[in-house]
C-alpha cells in the first residue's frame, strides 16, 4: 500500500509556516486520538499516520529531502522504528514521548495512561561523527559501524516500586488553613517510573545497565552534506527496566578531497595543460564524483579559462536538480628547457610570431567570476 502525501496527510500546503503545522497535527492527533477512539484500529492508524507526517515535516533538514525526494527520499534517514519514516516499528509510547506535549495537556498516555503518574523513561542519545567523501555524499552509502552504548545487562531484573506500588506517583496530604489538601508528586524512590531494580549483574550500574559495543549500519541518503544530522531511532543508550532506547544521532562530516573542492551544490577543479596542448586543442580525461570524463581542450584556448560541465555537481537540497562541475584551465609554463627546446621558444620570440596579441575579447576575471554565478 502506498503511503500518503505527508501534506494532504495534516491537510495542509506546502508553503505552511512551522506554526500551521503544528497547529495541524494537533488537530489530526485530537480527532483520531486513541483515548477518543478506543478500539478503533482505523483511527490508531490515522493518528500514527499523522504523527509521522509531523515528524517529517516539522524537521527543516527531514523536510526539505522529503520536499526534494518524496517517500523515496525517508529511507535510512531515520524515524520511527530506526528503518526509515513509518519503517514498522513506530509505536505508541514513541509518538507520546517525542510528541506529547503538543497536546497541550488535553490528553494523557495512550489507553488512558493521563490517569497515573508514571512515566515511560527513554535512554539518553548517542551522538557520532561520520566523514564521507564527495562520492559518498553525492550517491549515498552504507556505514557499518561499531558504537559503545549503555546494554541492560544480561540478568538484570526489576520489581515493582515499594513506595509508589507501581504508579509511578506519590499522594501527600497537607495541612492548610483551609483544611487538608491532597497533593500528587513523582515518586522520589523510581523516578517515576513505577519499577526499581532488583538483581543487578557484576559490572552493571544500579539500573542495570553496562557498556557494550554493538555494530550499527547506517544508510547514508543521497545528497547529504556537511554539518546534516541524521536520527537512527532507538539505536541508542537503553532504557532501565524497559523503556524506550534513546536515539543514534549521526553528524555527517566532509572529508576534504585533494582534487575537487565544493562550493554549495556546485564543485570546482583546476587541470593544467601544456603550451602545445593549449595551442593545437587537446582531449583530457578528468575525475568527477560519477567517474571519469573525457572533455575537450579548443585550439588556442587562454590560461584561466573555465569549462562549465552541467549536472556534474551536488544533488540540490532545497530545489530540484543538481549543482555544476567547474574546470578552471590552467597553461603550465615549463620551468626547465633542454636546448633544442630554448632555440625553438628564441626563434619564436625574435621572429614575432608568438607574441600576445589580445583581441580586446577575452573576460577579465571579474567578468569570469560574474559568469559563475549568471
Amino acid at each position: 500500500m502506498s503511503k500518503r502525501d505527508y501534506y494532504e496527510v495534516l491537510e495542509i500546503s506546502k508553503s505552511a509556516s512551522p506554526d500551521e503545522i503544528k497547529k495541524a497535527y494537533r488537530k489530526m492527533a485530537i480527532k483520531y486520538h486513541p483515548d477518543k477512539n478506543p478500539g478503533d484500529n482505523e483511527a490508531e492508524e490515522k493518528f500514527k499516520e499523522a504523527a509521522e507526517a509531523y515528524e517529517v515535516l516539522s524537521d527543516d533538514n527531514k523536510k526539505a529531502r522529503y520536499d526534494q525526494y518524496g517517500h523515496a527520499g525517508m529511507s535510512g534517514a531515520g524515524g520511527f522504528g530506526g528503518g526509515g519514516f513509518g519503517g514498522g516499528g513506530m509505536n505508541m509510547e514513541d509518538i507520546f514521548s517525542q510528541f506529547g506535549d503538543i497536546f497541550g495537556g488535553g490528553f494523557g498516555g495512550f489507553g488512558g495512561g493521563g490517569s497515573s503518574g508514571r512515566q515511560q523513561i527513554k535512554g539518553s542519545n548517542l551522538r557520532i561523527r561520520i566523514k564521507l567523501n564527495l562520492e559518498e555524499m553525492v550517491n549515498g552509502t552504507q556505514k557499518t559501524i561499531k558504537v559503545k552504548k549503555m546494554k541492560m545487562a544480561e540478568g538484570a531484573t526489576s520489581k515493582t516500586c515499594p513506595t509508589c506500588g507501581g504508579s509511578g506517583v506519590q499522594m501527600k496530604v497537607m495541612n492548610t488553613m483551609f483544611g487538608q489538601m491532597q497533593t500528587q508528586t513523582t515518586c522520589g524512590t523510581c523516578q517515576g517510573i513505577g519499577k526499581v531494580a532488583d538483581k543487578i549483574p557484576a559490572g552493571a550500574n544500579a539500573q542495570g545497565l553496562i557498556k557494550d559495543e554493538e555494530e550499527i549500519s547506517i544508510n547514508i541518503p543521497a545528497g547529504a552534506r556537511d554539518g546534516i544530522q541524521l536520527n537512527v531511532r532507538g539505536k541508542g543508550n537503553d532504557a532501565p527496566f524497559g523503556g524506550i532506547p534513546g536515539d543514534l544521532l549521526v553528524i555527517v562530516e566532509e572529508e576534504v578531497d585533494q582534487i575537487i573542492k565544493r562550493e554549495g551544490d556546485n564543485l570546482h577543479q583546476e587541470l593544467y595543460v601544456s603550451y602545445s596542448e593549449a595551442a593545437l586543442g587537446t582531449k583530457k580525461e578528468i575525475p568527477t564524483v560519477g567517474g571519469k570524463v573525457k572533455i575537450t581542450i579548443d585550439a588556442g584556448t587562454q590560461s584561466g579559462k573555465i569549462l562549465r560541465l552541467a549536472g556534474k555537481g551536488l544533488p540540490s537540497l532545497d530545489s530540484y536538480g543538481k549543482g555544476d562541475m567547474f574546470v578552471h584551465i590552467n597553461v603550465w609554463t615549463p620551468q626547465r628547457l633542454n636546448k633544442e627546446q630554448r632555440d625553438f621558444f628564441e626563434k619564436q620570440m625574435s621572429s614575432g610570431e608568438m607574441e600576445a596579441e589580445p583581441s580586446g575579447k577575452e573576460k577579465s576575471f571579474f567578468d569570469k567570476v560574474k559568469d559563475l554565478f549568471n
